[in-house]
């Protein structure tokens, strides 16, 4: 175990297992606790040639909710309150014919 200026640091020495027809690398003691990694918790996963590293995601997509659904939004839309007249006319070139 090895601390820096930056904040706790430790290396882990773990082995990648076979799950299904998958790779697999369990997260467990240091690994979850240090970056407070939880279940069902978002990360991002930098890859290159030697390994990756996996962080906490900046923000989290689960989170994020529209105020209201598509249904609420197009609740009494007509072609005119839609503003369809507003639409150009596809020409028949465009159209394929």
């Amino acid at each position: 175990m090895s601390a820096n200026r930056r904040g706790e640091s430790v290396r882990v020495e773990t082995e990648i297992k076979k799950w299904g027809n998958s790779l697999a690398l369990r997260v467990t003691g240091a690994m979850a606790e240090l970056p407070r990694f939880e279940p069902g918790m978002r990360v991002t996963v930098d890859v290159d040639n030697e390994g990756f590293t996996v962080r906490r995601a900046a923000g989290s997509v689960r989170s994020f909710r529209f105020p209201e659904s598509e249904s609420v939004l197009l609740e009494g839309m007509t072609a005119e309150t839609a503003h369809a007249d507003l639409l150009a006319d596809p020409t028949d070139r465009e159209l394929g014919l």
